[in-house]
């Protein structure tokens, strides 16, 4: 089975509250980059270890709700405040009633975190590194120091991070990074994301800066790819939205998932692509069917650009292995 280890430095508490016909309807969970992740992962089939720290009483509500959901979770527990939100979802959209980013980890927790995240990502093969809750969690650089140390013990690393800890886990090198158009203007990576030579000129200089694969998820538009020195279009079905949120998350989540098991990059790439587009007909967040996406997954197709600028000749995944791998 394939195993995959998500680094989720600080979780967070969810309390939304739904519209029901006898009033609210109030839901408790755990959530976060790293938790929605992990979610979908283990609904690919994946063997997850989520590796956080717990604080406060948040902290320990959320380590209570994670492991009756059957993680395998290796905690730091600390004291101080934890992150949480509370939503309301009643109107139909996600309107913010209160939120917290927790507090700065201290040294010690950041230390025992970082040494058995590199023990767990070691023994694993595959760690994907998300970001914390609360901007201020963590120093960026224990990114850079993750990514250095789990690709020195020969083991693949997946980036889903953006601002300084994108530019920290970059310098350290790593197997993917994925990344949102979105994400790369606000960083200022790219100056407008709708100029498509803008987003491939960005793609490539994340690939001289670290990562081996590039892939950029761009809403309605087909996600780009970088691999091997060419830039694909990924197109993935359009269904009927109910939640955009976590979309990208459960991309980054197939994307791992295929390459734990052995899947090329073309083939984890289309699998992301099936797993982010279930995932936005759903309100919960990483949340999905195995057998739903594995059958959205023939529907993904992947358009190299040079031949889109000729006979625009689409292909599936599966097909484009094969190509790369006989020539």
């Amino acid at each position: 089975m394939n195993q995959v280890v998500v680094f989720a430095p600080s979780p967070v508490l969810t309390v939304t509250v739904e519209d029901h016909p006898e009033g609210a309807d109030i839901h408790i969970h755990a959530g976060g980059q790293g938790v929605w992740q992990a979610r979908m992962l283990r609904a690919l089939g994946a063997s997850v270890t989520m590796c956080s720290v717990f604080s406060g009483e948040s902290g320990r509500v959320l380590h209570h709700l994670l492991d009756d959901e059957g993680f395998d979770v290796l905690a730091v527990h600390s004291t101080g405040r934890g992150g949480a939100y509370v939503h309301d979802r009643r109107g139909g959209e996600r309107i913010k009633i209160a939120e917290t980013g927790g507090e700065p980890l201290s040294r010690h927790d950041l230390d025992a975190l970082y040494g058995l995240t590199l023990r767990a990502g070691l023994d694993a093969g595959t760690t994907i590194l998300s970001g914390p809750h609360g901007e201020g969690a963590l120093p960026a650089d224990m990114y850079r120091r993750l990514a250095s140390d789990l690709r020195t013990g020969g083991r693949q690393v997946i980036a889903d991070l953006s601002g300084e800890r994108l530019r920290a886990a970059l310098r350290g090198g790593v197997t993917v990074v994925k990344v949102s158009d979105v994400e790369l203007e606000t960083d200022g990576i790219v100056s407008d994301r709708t100029l498509l030579s803008d987003v491939i000129r960005a793609m490539h200089r994340l690939n001289e800066d670290g990562a081996q694969n590039v892939l950029v998820s761009r809403s309605e538009e087909p996600a780009l790819l970088l691999a091997d020195g060419v830039v694909s279009e990924v197109h993935m079905p359009k269904l009927e939205i109910a939640d955009t949120s976590g979309a990208g998350d459960s991309m980054t989540a197939g994307v791992a998932a295929t390459l734990a098991d052995g899947g090329s990059i073309l083939e984890a790439v289309a699998m992301g692509a099936a797993a982010g587009a279930l995932n936005v007909t759903r309100h919960g967040l990483g949340t999905g069917e195995a057998a739903a996406i594995l059958r959205l997954r023939q529907l993904v197709t992947v358009t190299p650009l040079e031949e889109e600028r000729g006979a625009s000749t689409r292909v599936s995944p599966d097909e484009l292995a094969r190509r790369v791998r006989e020539e």
